[in-house]
Formats: structure tokens, sequence, C-alpha cells
């Protein structure tokens, strides 16, 4: 598992408003998608982590945009403050752009990975984001 896991309401909220508030630039966006097959998920000895790669940056937008800052750190904390804080150079535009918009996402109910059936985060739900990349 990943740690620390947030236990409390309070602590949740915490994070939130570091990362949403842009007052920190040590704070910077990891994910860890992990598209386990149902059968791994739902047993005994279940794995640990929730499939979100395809919707991933709307439920980022989603989080930040219930705060008061809405998504105005978003882009920092998604593609700027990592490559600062390691010292590297940021992507260039000339590499791709992500767009942000303020339109429907459906997610999917499943995925299917060859054999595998994997159910993503909020599975059946409709986001109020979503992404297009150029």
């Amino acid at each position: 598992f990943c740690l620390p896991i947030l236990k409390r309401e309070r602590h949740r909220k915490a994070l939130l408003e570091a990362v949403a508030s842009g007052t920190s630039k040590r704070l910077f966006l990891g994910t860890d998608s992990a598209p386990h097959p149902i059968g791994a998920k739902e047993s005994a000895c279940g794995c640990a982590g929730c499939y979100t790669a395809p919707h991933a940056m709307s439920l980022y937008a989603k989080a930040f945009d219930s705060t008061p800052y809405g998504v105005t750190h978003l882009r920092a904390f998604a593609c700027e403050n990592g490559a600062d804080f390691y010292g590297l150079p940021r992507n260039l535009e000339s590499d791709g752009v992500m767009t942000l918009e303020r339109t429907p996402l459906d997610v999917p109910e499943t995925y299917q990975f060859g054999e595998d059936t994997v159910v993503p985060l909020c599975a059946g739900e409709t986001l109020e984001w979503s992404t297009r990349v150029e």
C-alpha cells in the first residue's frame, strides 16, 4: 500500500487544500494506476490501488474544482512542480498539449485487458471534466 493512508476526512481536506492552493511547489502529481483484474481485486487478499489511467486528469480536476481555488493551480501540480523539484526540464508544448475542458466524460463500467476485466474508479459515472490531447 502507498503511505501515508489518509485516515480521516480532515486529512483528506488538508491534503487537498495543500495541493489546490498552490502554496507548495514541493507537491506534485504522481499516479499509481492499478489495472488489476476483478478476480485479483475482489479476493481475500485483494490488490491495492484503483485503475484511473484513462480519466486521471478528470478526477484531479474534479478534486481541485471542489476547492475555492478551482483548477487554477492544477497545471503546476500536474506538469511543472515535479520537473522543477527534480531539476529536470519541463516538457515542451511541442511534445503535445493536453487541454482540460468542462465537458462530460462517461467512465465505462469496465475495460478489457486481453482475457481480464478491470473496473475503473468511478465506473459508470459521468465526470464534469474531460481532456483532449493535440
